[in-house]
C-alpha cells in the first residue's frame, strides 16, 4: 500500500506558525506578523530583545512544511533594557568565560550600537554556535554577527567525516533514512524522519563534527 503525505498549504503553515508562537513562552505572538508564500515564512513586527527575535525564528522553523524563514523583525529595546556598548562588552566577555565549552581566550568581542561582533577561532562548530547563543541572550543586545572560524588541529577527510557522522546518526536516532553529504566545512542533511526530536538530534550531531562551520538541514519530518 502506498501512503501519500498530504500537501501543506500556505494557510496551514501560517496557522501552525501562529499557534507555535502562541505556545512558546519566549515569544509574544501579538507583536509578530506572519505571512507565507510557497512555504517561505516571513516574520514582521517589533520585539523587545534579540533573544525574543531568535526564539520567534526558531518557532517558525519548527513547523512542518516550512521551506525557509525570512525575518524582518526589528529589535526595539525598552528604556529599562538599554545598555552602553561598554556594559554589553563586559557582560559578553564574562558570559563566554563562564561557559566551559567555549574557548573564550581565543575569541574577540566588539560592540557598536548594541550590535555584537564575534571573531576568533574554535575547533568545533558547536563551540561557535554556543558562543553566539550566550551573547544573544544578553540584555541590551540588538544583534550578533558571528565571524568565528572553525579550524580543527588535523581536519579529517570529507569521507571520514561522512562515515563517522552517519554512524553517530544511526546510534542516536535509530534510523538509516538520513543522508549525509560533507564538503569541506559544510554538512548537508537530507531524508525523512518521524519526529522533530530526530531532526534536531541529527543537526546537533552534525555541528559536533570536526571542522564543520555550516550545516544545511533539509530533513523532512513526516510522522
Amino acid at each position: 500500500m502506498t501512503t501519500t503525505s498530504a500537501v501543506r498549504t500556505d494557510q496551514d503553515i501560517q496557522r501552525d506558525v501562529l499557534a507555535e508562537l502562541d505556545w512558546d513562552a519566549q515569544t509574544r505572538p501579538t507583536e509578530i506578523g506572519v505571512t507565507v508564500a510557497d512555504g517561505v515564512v516571513s516574520l514582521t513586527g517589533q520585539v523587545d530583545s534579540y533573544a525574543r527575535r531568535w526564539a520567534a525564528e526558531r518557532c517558525a522553523h519548527r513547523v512542518r512544511g516550512v521551506r525557509a524563514v525570512a525575518s524582518d523583525l526589528e529589535v526595539r529595546l525598552p528604556a529599562t533594557e538599554e545598555r552602553t556598548d561598554a556594559d554589553i562588552a563586559i557582560a559578553a566577555s564574562r558570559a563566554l568565560e563562564w561557559d566551559s565549552f567555549v574557548p573564550a581566550e581565543r575569541l574577540d568581542v566588539t560592540v557598536a550600537d548594541g550590535w555584537v561582533m564575534l571573531r576568533g577561532e574554535v575547533e568545533y562548530g558547536f563551540q561557535r554556535r554556543t558562543a553566539e547563543r550566550e551573547l544573544r541572550r544578553l540584555r541590551g543586545v540588538r544583534g550578533v554577527t558571528n565571524l568565528v572560524e572553525v579550524r580543527p588541529p588535523t581536519p579529517p577527510s570529507d569521507e571520514q567525516n561522512r562515515r563517522d557522522l552517519q554512524r553517530v546518526l544511526f546510534r542516536r536516532t535509530g534510523t538509516e533514512r538520513i543522508e549525509v553529504r560533507v564538503s569541506g566545512d559544510t554538512v548537508v542533511l537530507d531524508g525523512v524522519v518521524r519526529s522533530w526530536w530526530q531532526r534536531e538530534e541529527a543537526e546537533r550531531a552534525a555541528w559536533a563534527t570536526p571542522g564543520v562551520r555550516e550545516v544545511h538541514d533539509r530533513i523532512v519530518v513526516a510522522g
